[in-house]
Formats: C-alpha cells, structure tokens, sequence
C-alpha cells in the first residue's frame, strides 16, 4: 500500500510562485489508483481555546472558527474528502507534527482526549466537527515532542470507542527511524497499532544510509513488530522525502528509492508499504508517487525527475517478486546518471552530483575522468577519503 500526507502544502510553502503545483483539494489526489491512505495533516495542537483542540491545514482551510475555541469550521472540505472514501480511500487525522503542540499531563487527560477526537472526528457527536457529518477512518499520531506521558491510555482508550463503532478504524503511528523512538517507545511496545509510518529520513538512519548497516535499521522495526508489538500483524512503511525540499536529508532519486522499496518488500514480512510526505511535493516532482507504487506493485517501470538537478531519471525495471526465491536479479534500479562509456569513453555520461544516490557499477565524470563507484553512495567525492570511486580512465 502506498500513503500520502496532505494538508500542509509542503510544494507550496518551499515554492511559493509556483502556484500551478501548490497543492490540491484533497479530491484531487483520489483520482486515481496511486494513493491508498490519505492522512491529513494535522491536528497541531491538542488543547486550545475552549478546551478543544485545534488543527492547521495550510492553504487548505482558513475559515473561521467555532465560537469559543480555535477549531476551525472545514465543513466545506466534507465533500471531498467523502469522494475519496467513495473511492475506497482510507482518510484519517494525523496528531502532531514537526511544529505540534501536543502532550497530556496524565493518564485521565489522555482518556479524555480520546472521546474529544472521537466527537469530533469519528462517530461522536459535537457541535465543533471541523468537517461536518464525515466521518474519519482513523487516527495518525506524528509525536515529535514532549514526552511519553498518556499515550499508551489514549490508544486503548480511543481503541475501545472504535471497537464499539459500526465501520473498521485505524490507528497508526509516525515514528522516527532511530529506534527505540523518543516519544512514543512506550506506546508502541504496550498497546496495539495496525501500522507504524516510519520516518527513515533526517537522522543517521534515513535513506542517504541505507548501504550502512550501522545506520539502516528497517530490520530492527520488522524485529519490533514481529516480537514486541503487542499487534502481531502491525505493518512497518517505508516512510520518505518526496522531494529534495520535503526534508532536511533523506531525499533518494526514483531509482534508488525503487531499488530499496523492492530490497525491504522481499527481504522483511512486515513490510506494508510506502509513505511519503508530502502528496503537493509528490505530484510536482514529476509523480514521484507514482514511482513508488509502481515499485510496490512490482513490473512496472520508474519514472521521475530529480527537482535537486532537474534532470530525467532513467527507467528502471523493478525487480519480479512474485518467484519463489529471494534471489535479486540483475533488474535492479540504478541512479539516474548510469550510462555506458562508448566511443570517447565519457561520451553519455552524467558528471558526478552530490545530490544523488549511486549503486555498484554505475559510472559518474569528475575533473575530466572517468570514475564506477564499488559499492552503493550517496555524498562520497569521486578520488575522496571513502574510496568508494574508481578511476576508470581519462575522459
């Protein structure tokens, strides 16, 4: 499965004149087969005005809010986001944030937020629903501060009211690669999830690393789910920049996240997908989404655009992982720059990009030679102290 934050407008905040590929009504983005999931992002701050909570979605909703509190009335996103459940998408809230106000102060607190949100978002009843009638498939939590204090109380408790409800809930969380995550270790090694976003990007464990087996760590999460989650079916995703500006570091081109996507898909059953952040950066870096989907459901082709060089990825043939072994075949994706040295042996080309990711084999010029990198690299100077380049010949 394959999901995508929206909500923030990612594209639209980092290029704010390119208004043509700001991001779109969430509608938009369930026109097609490509997204499963569609968090949206996010409530940003747990108690506000009025006691209740309140969410920000960027250029998405700026009306007014509710009296007497700082929720704001999106009733006129209803519509929308009722399409893409038609559509046989799964829309929920995601809590938290990079810049989230959010915590409880004790366990009773974190009780009673779960049936706010459940009035608010799901089968409760308010008269402060941000989205009118609709009703949500879930909860996400993105916690990237405070403590660990309630979280575990909120999941059981929230749970409980879904467990009571008439359709099927979700509820997921969004940790950071290192593990065990900061805020919400204890939650997840104490009550059940049906699926952890895992955020492999802005830490030493993101995707730049993933040749480092110091560094990568996807199998110590597929470790988590299979022998600390209390949910024995919980599902651990992929989780990535969409862009070169959708993160400080992590950013990987199409081929080389391809080439990862089909490495984690064979190499570990807990495995459930993709996320990405955000969907406006996807769909302006040349459908990078798309990519990733094609990957997922493997015999398709990836094809995208590096937004950091502006350059065309090559097309990849994504590995077959419907053979009964686990043998990698020669399929696999390769950085965008690889070609073959002919006739003047540099003819064709690409010169050497800190920006983009590299596997064995693939060849690069830098100060007029011509150089095959060893191993996988990302960042690694061509004649540098890693010693991961070869110089192969003059160009």
């Amino acid at each position: 499965m394959y999901f995508s934050y929206w909500g923030q407008d990612s594209y639209g905040v980092n290029n704010p004149n390119d208004t043509a590929n700001w991001q779109q009504p969430i509608s938009y983005y369930c026109n097609d087969d490509t997204i499963d999931i569609l968090p949206i992002a996010s409530l940003s701050k747990f108690f506000s005005t009025g006691g209740l909570p309140s969410i920000n979605l960027g250029n998405s909703c700026s009306n007014d809010s509710f009296s007497g509190t700082s929720m704001p009335n999106c009733t006129l996103l209803g519509p929308d986001i009722e399409a893409c459940q038609a559509a046989g998408k799964i829309v929920t809230i995601s809590l938290g944030g990079a810049d989230g106000s959010v915590g409880f102060a004790n366990d009773s607190q974190a009780e009673a937020f779960a049936q706010t949100v459940w009035d608010l978002f799901l089968e409760g009843s308010s008269p402060d629903r941000p989205f009118g009638s609709v009703v949500l498939d879930g909860v996400d939590l993105d916690i990237e501060s405070g403590n660990q204090t309630g979280y575990a109380t909120f999941v059981t408790s929230l749970r409980a009211l879904m467990d009571k409800g008439s359709k099927q809930y979700y509820i997921t969380a969004a940790p950071q690669c290192p593990y065990p995550d900061t805020y919400m270790s204890t939650a997840l090694s104490t009550v059940g999830f049906d699926a952890v976003y895992v955020q492999f990007y802005n830490n030493y464990c993101g995707l730049t690393n993933y040749s480092n087996p110091n560094a990568w760590d996807f199998g110590t999460w597929d470790n988590w789910a299979k022998t600390v989650s209390p949910n024995p079916d919980v599902k651990v995703f992929l989780g990535a920049p969409a862009s070169s500006s959708s993160a400080t570091y992590g950013y990987v081109n199409a081929s080389m996240f391809a080439a990862v996507i089909q490495q984690m898909q064979r190499q570990y059953s807990s495995f459930g997908g993709v996320m990405l952040w955000d969907a406006s950066t996807a769909y302006a870096n040349s459908r990078y989404d798309l990519a990733a989907k094609n990957a997922l459901t493997a015999g398709g082709t990836v094809v995208a655009t590096s937004m950091s060089t502006g350059t065309s990825a090559a097309t990849a043939t994504t590995a077959d992982t419907s053979a009964a072994t686990t043998t990698t075949t020669n399929a696999t994706a390769r950085a965008t720059t690889t070609a073959t040295a002919t006739g003047t042996l540099c003819f064709g080309v690409s010169a050497w990009s800190r920006t983009m990711a590299y596997w064995g084999g693939d060849q690069v010029t830098y100060n007029g030679q011509l150089w095959s990198a060893k191993w996988w690299t990302y960042d690694d100077v061509p004649g540098g102290q890693a010693g991961v380049w070869v110089d192969t010949a003059s160009c």
